[in-house]
């Protein structure tokens, strides 16, 4: 099916379905997920799109800004409008403990880190109480933009005890390792993962448009002993990131029909 035939509006526009922006909007998406625009094609220009579909170039302007904000649509200067080419995603295990460093150096992926924030601080109330801090205790805390194969991935912010992590200028690449060498790498952890949409000031960093789909993940860290060690708030790319856990049946549950 041409992109013509797709458009023609007897098959998709109707007076009860909504703004006219609105439904080329979806129509368009439909079109990117069949294949009808396929990754790195052009969009017809405005004006051709207004007569396939027999909508104002407003509308039509309007609907390619959705879908421009939504990520699948690039506008290149004096070239056009060409779909987005999906990027893969990383999947990443929930049932093993490792870092952001360890996880992408197993796909073969090369790591860098962009320092937003890096010292001692006064704990924030969530700090506080996830920590089991006391009155008058400071923190270290490191707060990073994690990249992977060339692109921002998450926004990473770590809080852990002093005599855990004394100076936290000597992190340099992976926190899991600078914690093995002195004897504090944390044994297990309890997240929590919450779907959000990103701020205006994260998205940036993230390299997506404003109210983009994230994942917030709230980690606790524990040694051996059960002392909490790290408390840690990280925003995911929801278009880079799958999370993947395996469930299996309690022993308590086998034999039950």
């Amino acid at each position: 099916m041409s992109v013509a035939e797709f458009l023609a509006p007897d098959i998709w526009l109707s007076p009860t379905a909504g703004p006219r922006y609105v439904q080329l909007r979806r129509r368009l998406e439909q079109g990117i997920e069949e294949g009808v625009l396929p990754a790195n094609s052009s969009l017809p220009p405005e004006r051709e799109l207004a007569e396939m579909t027999d909508l104002s170039r407003v509308t039509v302007r309007k609907a390619i800004h959705e879908l421009v904000s939504k990520g699948l649509i690039v506008q290149r200067q004096g070239s056009g409008s060409f779909v987005r080419e999906a990027e893969a995603k990383v999947e990443q295990s929930l049932s093993h403990l490792t870092s952001f460093t360890e996880d992408m150096s197993r796909r073969g992926m090369e790591t860098t880190s962009s320092w937003l924030e890096r010292g001692i601080f006064m704990p924030s109330p969530d700090e506080v109480i996830a920590l089991a801090l006391s009155t008058g205790d400071s923190v270290a805390r490191i707060t990073r933009l994690r990249e992977a194969g060339g692109r921002p991935m998450a926004i990473e912010r770590a809080a852990l005890p002093l005599d855990i992590l004394p100076n936290p200028l000597e992190v340099t690449t992976s926190l899991y390792e600078l914690l093995e060498a002195s004897g504090h790498r944390p044994v297990r952890a309890v997240q929590k993962i919450s779907a959000i949409n990103l701020s205006a000031k994260d998205a940036e960093l993230l390299g997506v448009a404003e109210g983009n789909a994230g994942l917030s993940i709230k980690r606790t860290s524990f040694l051996e002993t059960g002392r909490v060690a790290e408390y840690t708030q990280s925003l995911y790319r929801g278009d880079a990131y799958d999370f993947v856990a395996e469930l299996r049946l309690s022993n308590s549950s086998q034999g039950r029909g």
